[in-house]
């Protein structure tokens, strides 16, 4: 066949393809596909939904099978089941569903796409001399095999654990935790609740964790740490009563024999520096000099 009639059935198919038009529209659809895909592969490799995942994955391969086999039996009990197995599955599912609803929830869109104003002023969740004081006393509990857990309070409220416990309200310290903590009194049993810079209550009682994927060694502690973590944005600090080592966990994994940096690190970063605009700032700082300027006079 000569060239050119290669080169005229090539122009006809190209001249019947058709592109679609590819508006503002689109583009967002398929931002938020991408996003809401990406946090599904995130969510699936951070829970224990990977490991059932797989089991749903052999389930499904073994119905394809049948129906290659045309093992119409099998076919007929599945299409029976159907509507049991989806209903099955969000059962399942439904503690890691909540957990990523919550992060969904947590999440400030316009903020991380648009970062507005970088030069601003800070306000902390709680000051550096509270961060201070945990990590010293978390330290000296461990030094003396002093069991210990702190749960440290985000964005979700721990309202239902703080009512477990007896209410304190008390300023955060290292001798007040410790104390708490000590062998034999009337609070060392259940958690601590933080919230901001003071001690909301105490011998709270947390969740246990159901993952069946953490160590044998871990003991009850380690799994009520674990589990309000799950269940919340806490970070949780565990002492351990039989090694001193300390532990953190949060996400509803769990960090194992950390350092004092690495727990300073941790803390600092749920501080949660709430920003204000430079403008505000400014006009604080302007109001604030205009009255002592008045009061001088």
């Amino acid at each position: 066949m000569p060239l050119e009639n290669w080169g005229e059935i090539f122009d006809n198919y190209i001249s019947k393809i058709s592109v679609p038009r590819i508006g503002i529209i689109d583009v967002i659809e398929i931002l938020l596909i991408s996003f809401f895909v990406y946090e599904f592969m995130v969510w699936i490799k951070n829970t224990r939904a990977y490991t059932l995942l797989r089991g749903i994955l052999i389930v499904l391969m073994f119905v394809f099978a049948a129906y290659v086999f045309r093992m119409n039996t099998i076919l007929w009990i599945v299409e029976k089941m159907a509507a049991v197995l989806i209903t099955a599955v969000f059962i399942i599912f439904q503690p890691e569903l909540r957990r990523i609803l919550e992060q969904l929830g947590e999440k400030n869109l316009v903020y991380s796409i648009f970062p507005f104003d970088s030069s601003r002023g800070v306000e902390e969740r709680f000051t550096d001399r509270t961060v201070n004081e945990i990590c010293r006393a978390s330290f000296s509990m461990g030094e003396v095999k002093t069991g210990a857990l702190i749960v440290i309070e985000q964005n979700v409220i721990l309202s239902e654990y703080e009512k477990t416990g007896i209410a304190l309200d008390s300023l955060v310290s290292s001798q007040l935790l410790i104390n708490i903590f000590e062998h034999n009194t009337p609070l060392h049993d259940g958690a601590v609740i933080v919230r901001g810079n003071r001690i909301v209550a105490a011998t709270c009682y947390l969740p246990l964790s159901d993952n069946r994927g953490l160590s044998k060694q871990l003991g009850t502690r380690h799994r009520a740490g674990i589990g309000v973590s799950e269940v919340s944005d806490s970070l949780t600090i565990i002492v351990s009563e039989e090694t001193g080592e300390v532990s953190m966990a949060q996400g509803g994994v769990v960090h194992r024999g950390v350092t004092l940096t690495e727990l300073k690190a941790a803390m600092c970063a749920v501080q949660n520096k709430t920003y204000v605009s430079s403008s505000k700032f400014k006009l604080w700082k302007r109001g604030k000099k205009g009255h002592e300027k008045n009061s001088g006079k």
